[in-house]
């Protein structure tokens, strides 16, 4: 295996390329929301262990927001993931 040597500023100018190559792949996700996981009304009653009624006490009151298409519902997994990580508690012992 080769070994190279590289200076201080080659090394933070090379980190900076790695990060705006990581914003520009994040960015491009955010501006296609289809490279999201999108669920149906069965995947997020599985997950969340609920009842399709009280998912749509959840749509109703506008708790998971949702898109509805040719009469089937989606749900967005980063709306379902951000619902669970604004509820959770960690234990206190």
């Amino acid at each position: 295996m080769e070994t190279f040597l590289i200076t201080k500023e080659e090394y933070h100018s090379l980190s900076e390329k790695l990060n705006n190559i990581i914003e520009l792949l994040n960015s491009k996700n955010r501006l296609n929301p289809l490279s999201e996981t999108w669920l149906d009304i069965s995947d997020v009653c599985l997950l969340l262990k609920i009842s399709k009624r009280t998912l749509q006490a959840y749509r109703d009151n506008g708790i998971l927001p949702f898109s509805k298409v040719g009469g089937k519902i989606y749900f967005k997994s980063s709306d379902i993931e951000e619902y669970l990580l604004k509820y959770y508690n960690l234990a206190i012992r």
